[in-house]
């Protein structure tokens, strides 16, 4: 799932560098629907997600990311994993 939204955010950027916007439309509804299909799997509703962008915009204004030296990092255990997958997928062998 993750490739697959990394893969759509891709080709809106390059529907966008080429001057697309019809493109850039078709591409962004993929984009969303993929974002959405992963919030679903990992668990998190899109009023999490708009909950954040007001507290950032209440804090910082309109701004694109957050200045990192004010984002306090998440406590995780040593063990975990930065990176959960989503479902099991059984790696290839090197030939």
């Amino acid at each position: 799932m993750a490739k697959k939204l990394a893969e759509e955010a891709v080709e809106v950027v390059i529907d966008a560098m080429h001057g697309q916007p019809e493109a850039v439309v078709r591409e962004s509804a993929d984009l969303l629907y993929n974002l959405v299909v992963l919030w679903v799997h990992a668990g998190v509703t899109p009023d999490q997600v708009w909950a954040e962008m007001r507290r950032r915009e209440q804090l910082f204004g309109i701004a694109e990311k957050l200045p990192k030296d004010l984002v306090k990092p998440l406590s995780r255990p040593k063990s975990a994993s930065k990176v959960v997958p989503l479902r099991p997928v059984r790696a290839r062998k090197r030939r």
